[in-house]
């Protein structure tokens, strides 16, 4: 399993826009083969700044993803409102 995990910062006061997009799009997302779990989070403390966490069955599944169709939908629902790049990293469990 690998965990995607994507800092996003929206532009701030464009946060609630940003949900509205997260939520329509998130089924281009969610009907991804290799896809285990997706979770939106939103900052407390810094209201523009918004955590995913996407659990893969593997870094080529992700990639898979990326590559397809649905990740223009995806985009397309939530990238007007960045701030700047999303940071994203993946990690591994430990065993």
């Amino acid at each position: 399993m690998v965990l995607e995990v994507a800092l996003i910062d929206v532009t701030p006061g464009a946060e609630d826009d940003f949900e509205a997009g997260y939520r329509q799009a998130k089924q281009a997302l969610a009907s991804s083969e290799g896809l285990r779990s997706i979770r939106m989070t939103h900052g407390i403390e810094t209201p523009s700044r918004f955590v995913l966490l996407v659990e893969w069955d593997s870094l080529d599944a992700h990639q898979a993803f990326r590559d397809s169709d649905r990740f223009a939908v995806w985009r397309a629902g939530i990238g007007p409102h960045f701030a700047g790049p999303p940071h994203v990293e993946h990690f591994a469990d430990l065993d």
